[in-house]
């Protein structure tokens, strides 16, 4: 498995969360030295568009070894929660023009008058059921994303306004006119790469201006020269998971 090791893959137990006649298939990493009796934080963590698929593996290339490393999960306790994006479905809302042009977003249009899709939607209905586990502390519920994933978490935020804690959308976009719903309700720090060809950096710009203009406790790290793969710099800021939990 790219970019995590075997061992550290083994600690996300592969699980299938099932309503209906649908299905998501997500990883799940319990706290180290897990107690029944107490309560801990959850991580929600999104995966981009590279990791969809059905092997309910990809999704843990990105991320998973942050959390999995094990001077972080002695540090920092928490459920860690990977879903798994199918190949034929997008974590948000999104239309995206062939040809975008000048356009400085890249094409990408953020449909926020539709119902959730059907992936999002099953990461709903799952993060739902497993806050009512006795061991969760329902004020420590984290969301992130990168990518495509990026564009997940900030639906996730306006869908979900008063669910989570703080919020680290990596290299995403969102619609600028949903922001006032949450803007106020829990920190946000967003990344992005400078250089990115993939996400402009735009989108994350957009949305950072007009998180500050509805007042939101929302920090933005800019990386100089650096493509789409901004998660890697991010994922190696010394004090994220610091700001992360101390929310």
């Amino acid at each position: 498995m790219t970019g995590i090791k075997a061992q550290d893959g083994e600690l996300y137990k592969k699980k299938v969360f099932g309503k209906g006649k649908d299905t998501l298939s997500y990883r799940i990493m319990y706290p180290s030295k897990y107690d029944v009796n107490k309560k801990y934080p959850v991580i929600l963590f999104l995966h981009g568009a590279g990791e969809r698929g059905s092997d309910n593996e990809a999704q843990l290339v990105h991320g998973a070894k942050l959390f999995a490393d094990s001077v972080n999960r002695i540090k920092y306790p928490a459920f860690v929660i990977f879903p798994q994006c199918p190949k034929g479905d997008f974590w948000a809302r999104i239309k995206r023009e062939e040809s975008p042009g000048s356009d400085s977003l890249g094409g990408f249009d953020f449909i926020s008058d539709e119902p959730i899709g059907k992936s999002l939607g099953l990461v709903v209905k799952l993060i739902d059921s497993f806050a009512r586990t006795p061991q969760v502390d329902k004020k420590k519920i984290y969301v992130g994303g990168l990518s495509m994933g990026g564009m997940g978490t900030f639906e996730l935020l306006w869908r979900k306004p008063n669910f989570f804690a703080a919020a680290i959308p990596i290299c995403g976009g969102g619609d600028p006119s949903k922001v006032s719903i949450y803007a106020k309700n829990f920190p946000i720090w967003v990344f992005h790469g400078g250089a990115d060809p993939v996400v402009p950096v735009s989108n994350s710009r957009l949305m950072v201006n007009s998180l500050k203009a509805a007042g939101a406790n929302v920090v933005y790290t800019e990386y100089p020269g650096v493509g789409h793969d901004s998660w890697n710099n991010a994922f190696a800021e010394p004090t994220l998971l610091e700001w992360l939990f101390s929310h």
